[in-house]
């Protein structure tokens, strides 16, 4: 994984740790698209989009969770995407006390994040982020499939 990369991601989940919002939105792009577990615990089906998106992700952290840390792992790169393993620490009162492995696939655009998806079970991450690099089929058209340059 190149530096670039590996610099985005600590600083993300940084500025994640530290609710800082504005340091969130620096790291992404406008148009950022999450989709996080998050949602799905407020009854949200909608992903987060935009600063206003991702602010609105905040608050809802802070409305789910009395504490929510995430800290990323292992991180896997393919061209402009990341495939970040690492753990979540939460607690709330209804849960009480969790410290679980998840996955992020994150889409990079330049040196800003505009896509992110949240796996609660890291193996349907490492399965899409596997999938995701497969080359789908092309209908055969009579071209040539040869990938040795001719003389």
């Amino acid at each position: 994984m190149d530096e670039r990369c590996r610099e985005l991601v600590k600083g993300l989940f940084d500025a994640f740790n530290r609710r800082d919002a504005a340091g969130i939105v620096a790291l992404c792009h406008e148009d950022m698209e999450f989709f996080a577990a998050t949602a799905e615990e407020i009854g949200r089906s909608e992903p987060y989009v935009g600063p206003d998106g991702l602010n609105a992700y905040l608050d809802d952290v802070s409305t789910a969770w009395e504490e929510l840390l995430i800290s990323p792992g292992e991180v896997e790169q393919r061209g402009e995407e990341l495939l970040v393993r690492g753990r979540v620490y939460l607690r709330s009162r209804e849960l009480g006390i969790r410290d679980m492995p998840v996955a992020w696939i994150w889409e990079l655009r330049g040196d800003r994040f505009a896509r992110g998806r949240a796996f609660a079970d890291p193996e349907q991450a490492i399965q899409t982020f596997s999938r995701e690099a497969t080359p789908q089929p092309r209908r055969d058209r009579g071209e040539s499939r040869s990938m040795t340059p001719l003389p």
